[in-house]
């Protein structure tokens, strides 16, 4: 599978960069950098990082930040869309949100009520993702090489034909500790591809701890303050 990294590249635009992006959208909103790692459940070292563009965020990180910045994840970055319920190899696009970050195949498809969101993860040697909690729930299974996965500080290392579900609001995050490109399918409930109707039948957008951000109307600002930055 690695052979397939080198082709079907989408490219971003660099004309901004995502970290700017993000930056002008949290200073309009008025929010500081810490509340929006509290209500993402990661560090503010690690939102200051990706703002500064010193490192990349993995999509289920983005797409938490986004959350909590009133948006989908599809208005910071560009994914492709899902043209069909079966996906032939190759024929998929292999993207990425930063040049040395994590390299994703979409998978689901998007219809009415779907609940699950999978892609292909292809993870460099040596990579780590950031330590993230946020609700749903998650499945790993291994296709080629291994990784360590630590979940609430507990250390599981898999490797080809392994498989690990857990409740994601636990904190967890992957470091591909082998020499080699780890190949992992990912499963999650999150609202990765931001197509998914999230406010439909809900009073509004939540964070990753459950606390109502804002309303449905969008008439009443609900975040949560935990001191300016």
């Amino acid at each position: 599978m690695s052979s397939k990294l080198s082709t079907n590249v989408v490219k971003q635009d660099p004309e901004i960069t995502l970290g700017e992006r993000l930056r002008l959208r949290r200073k309009e909103l008025k929010l500081s950098m810490k509340e929006v790692a509290y209500a993402s459940g990661l560090s503010i070292g690690f939102i200051s990082q990706v703002e500064r563009g010193l490192t990349s965020p993995s999509l289920t990180s983005l797409t938490a930040i986004a959350n909590y910045l009133r948006s989908d994840v599809s208005n910071f970055f560009s994914q492709p869309k899902s043209k069909s319920s079966i996906t032939r190899n190759e024929e998929r696009d292999v993207y990425t949100i930063n040049k040395n970050g994590l390299q994703y195949e979409r998978l689901s498809d998007s219809f009415p009520g779907h609940t699950l969101n999978s892609v292909i993860i292809h993870e460099m040697p040596g990579h780590r993702t950031e330590s993230i909690s946020h609700e749903g729930e998650e499945f790993f299974f291994i296709l080629e090489g291994a990784i360590t996965i630590y979940i609430d500080g507990v250390v599981n290392i898999l490797e080809a034909g392994d498989s690990l579900h857990f409740d994601s609001s636990r904190s967890h995050s992957a470091w591909n500790h082998t020499n080699k490109v780890t190949t992992v399918l990912h499963v999650c409930t999150m609202n990765v591809f931001g197509d998914q109707d999230t406010v439909k039948d809900i009073p509004g957008i939540f964070d990753c701890r459950g606390n109502l951000i804002f309303s449905k109307d969008h008439s009443m600002d609900l975040n949560i303050h935990t001191g300016n930055k």
